[in-house]
C-alpha cells in the first residue's frame, strides 16, 4: 500500500466516524477546562490541555467507531444507512476494529498522562460507549445514554485538572446530557418507521412523533436551566449569561427548523445549529473567564 492509498484509507476512516462532528462535544470539554481553572484560581498547564484534547479525540473516535462496527448489520438493512462505510464495503470489519483499537490506545494513554483517577475512570467511559451502541436493541433510552457519553467530556476535563468534582461542572454535564438527548431524539425521527418495523427501541418509536417533539422541548428547556445553574460559585458573570441567552435563541431556531411532518431541514438543525450552540457557549465562557 503506497502513501496515497494510506492517506485515502485514513480519510475514509475519518469520514466513517464523521470526525468533523467532534465539534459537538469538544467545546464543552474546553468549558470543563475553563471552569476548573476558575475554581483553582490558576491556568492549566499546556501539557494538561494538550492531553485533554488528545483524550477527547481518542474517546470520540473510539465511540463512533464502536457504534458503526456494532451496528453494521442493522445499518446494512436500513435504507437510510445502507451506504455507510462498513455495510457499503468501503471499510472492512478488520480495518474498523484496528482503527478503534488505535483510538482506545490513544484515549487510555492520554488518561494515564493526565492523572491516576482519569485512568481508573477510562474503562467506565468506554463501557458507556459500548452500552450506547447496544441500547436500541433493548431500551428506549439510548438517547439518554448518548447524553451521558457526551456529558463525560466537560466532567472528564475537570477531573483531569483537579481530581475531584464541583457543582459548576456537574451542572454543565447535566446540561450537555439534556442537550444531546434532545437532539438525538430529533435525529432518531428519521428511522421512526424502520425502528417500529424491526423492533428497535427509541423514544420516537415508543412515544410517537408529536410526544417526542414535546419531550425534546422539555429536555432543551432543562438544558438552559442547568446552563444557568453553572453560574453560582463558578466565577462567571453577565457575559456567560449572555451566552446562555444566545444558546436559547439558537435552540428556538433549531426547533423551528424541524416539524413532526417535515424533516427536510433536519440536517441543518442537527449538524449546523448544534455546532453553533457548542461553539457559542464556549466562546462566551472563555471571554467571561478572561475579562
Amino acid at each position: 500500500m503506497d502513501k496515497k492509498q494510506i492517506f485515502d484509507k485514513i480519510k475514509t476512516l475519518l469520514e466513517m466516524i464523521k470526525f468533523s462532528h467532534t465539534i459537538f462535544a469538544f467545546p464543552f470539554a474546553l468549558m470543563g477546562v475553563v471552569l476548573a481553572a476558575l475554581a483553582s484560581g490558576k491556568a492549566p498547564g499546556v501539557s494538561q490541555v494538550f492531553w485533554i484534547c488528545i483524550a477527547m479525540v481518542g474517546a470520540r473516535t473510539a465511540a463512533m467507531g464502536l457504534n458503526r462496527l456494532i451496528d453494521a448489520k442493522i445499518d446494512a438493512s436500513n435504507p437510510r444507512t445502507a451506504d455507510r462505510h462498513i455495510p457499503a464495503g468501503k471499510v472492512s470489519m478488520f480495518e474498523a476494529s484496528l482503527f478503534i483499537l488505535v483510538a482506545l490506545v490513544i484515549f487510555f494513554f492520554s488518561a494515564w498522562m493526565l492523572n491516576p483517577l482519569c485512568l481508573k475512570l477510562a474503562p467506565a467511559v468506554v463501557g458507556l460507549f459500548i452500552l450506547y451502541a447496544y441500547c436500541k436493541r433493548f431500551t428506549h433510552f439510548a438517547h439518554v445514554v448518548l447524553g451521558l457519553c457526551l456529558a463525560a467530556a466537560p466532567i472528564g476535563a475537570w477531573v483531569a485538572l483537579r481530581g475531584d468534582l464541583g457543582w459548576s461542572v456537574i451542572s454543565l454535564g447535566i446540561a450537555v446530557l439534556f442537550w444531546v438527548s434532545g437532539f438525538d431524539i430529533f435525529y432518531a425521527l428519521q428511522d421512526y418507521d424502520y425502528d417500529i418495523a424491526n423492533g428497535l427501541h427509541s423514544i420516537p418509536s415508543k412515544l410517537g412523533k408529536q410526544k417526542s417533539f414535546f419531550l425534546v422541548r422539555i429536555f432543551h428547556g432543562l438544558m438552559l436551566i442547568f446552563l444557568l445553574l453553572v453560574l453560582p460559585g463558578s466565577g462567571l458573570g453577565w457575559i456567560y449569561f449572555s451566552g446562555v441567552v444566545v444558546v436559547a435563541g439558537l435552540l428556538v431556531y433549531e426547533h423551528l427548523l424541524v416539524k413532526p411532518d417535515d424533516l427536510s431541514r433536519l440536517d441543518a438543525a442537527f449538524f449546523n445549529m448544534n455546532g453553533y450552540i457548542s461553539v457559542a457557549i464556549f466562546a462566551f465562557t472563555l471571554v467571561d473567564a478572561l475579562t
